[in-house]
């Protein structure tokens, strides 16, 4: 649902595929008609700009829009999970974690992640110390716990689940000063958008100048990705990659991931083998 100021009229988008173009419902909030469990965006329009939600309601639900941004998220500053500690921060209607996940037994790449009831996690370069600095790096089973449902908790603490595709989308248009939450840029492959990488990335540590504002305190620090096969790939001060819960099925499960470089303001968008490992955020649950 749309929740607008005068300037705008009141509509609810539902989002049917979200791996093929989007089939919008759009109609006033009298006339708007669903089914328990459809995936709904919603945006709430107010002068500090969009915010954005995601959920699949199964019953009547209130919501409610935030618009505080670059603070601890509201009501949970921090979590503490598996002995490390992490922060929050709250960005307009997401609360996401300002670190990188680390959790799991590290094993040295090239060796893979196994269903064995113990998360595994590589670190770059096979350098323990790197973890710490970077997060974990996760094939996509493993930060899934071998599941395929998106929005599902995976390797995040409780109340928490690994971000989806559309997590990033509202994300990506809730910090973009051009195109906001919804706009079809956002379902592009490849570079899209104007300056949202450029604002979730840090001000320091990136190559060559290619620093960010960090306008929103998600703090995006560069690293790297394992390239099973090759070994690893976009190295410190270059790029990041995050990986997300949504796959492209198909002949191979592709998942979709992110990739904030120093070269650009713009956040790519892209496909690859669930083999190769990347980096992920939490994103706290809607309710």
């Amino acid at each position: 649902m749309s929740i607008s100021d005068e300037k705008r009229d009141c509509e609810i988008n539902y989002l049917r595929n979200q791996f093929t173009d989007y089939d919008f419902k759009a109609m006033s909030l009298g006339d708007f008609t669903f089914e328990p469990g459809d995936h709904l965006l919603m945006v709430g329009y107010a002068e500090p700009g969009e915010s954005g939600m995601l959920d699949s309601p199964e019953a009547t639900t209130t919501y409610t829009f935030q618009y505080a941004t670059n603070i601890p998220c509201i009501g949970v500053q921090t979590v503490d999970y598996e002995g490390q500690l992490y922060h929050t921060i709250q960005i307009l209607s997401q609360c996401w974690m300002k670190e990188n996940l680390n959790v799991g037994t590290m094993i040295s790449a090239p060796q893979a992640q196994l269903d064995n009831n113990i998360i595994e996690k590589y670190c770059m370069e096979n350098n323990p110390d790197e973890c710490i600095r970077y997060g974990g790096v996760y094939q996509w089973d493993e930060l899934m716990q071998y599941s395929h449902e998106e929005g599902t908790q995976g390797i995040c603490p409780e109340g928490w689940h690994v971000a989806s595709d559309e997590d990033w989308k509202v994300l990506e248009g809730a910090v973009d000063s051009h195109y906001g939450i919804g706009d079809a840029i956002w379902d592009k492959m490849d570079t899209r958008g104007y300056n949202a990488g450029t604002n979730l990335k840090s001000t320091s540590g990136w190559y060559s100048g290619g620093n960010g504002t960090d306008a929103f305190g998600f703090t995006s620090i560069s690293g790297g990705y394992y390239y099973m096969g090759i070994g690893w790939a976009g190295g410190a001060l270059l790029s990041t990659y995050y990986t997300s819960a949504s796959i492209v099925t198909g002949s191979l499960l592709k998942p979709v991931h992110r990739n904030l470089s120093w070269m650009w303001t713009q956040i790519s968008r892209n496909v690859d083998l669930k083999e190769h490992a990347r980096p992920i955020r939490c994103i706290k649950n809607v309710n």
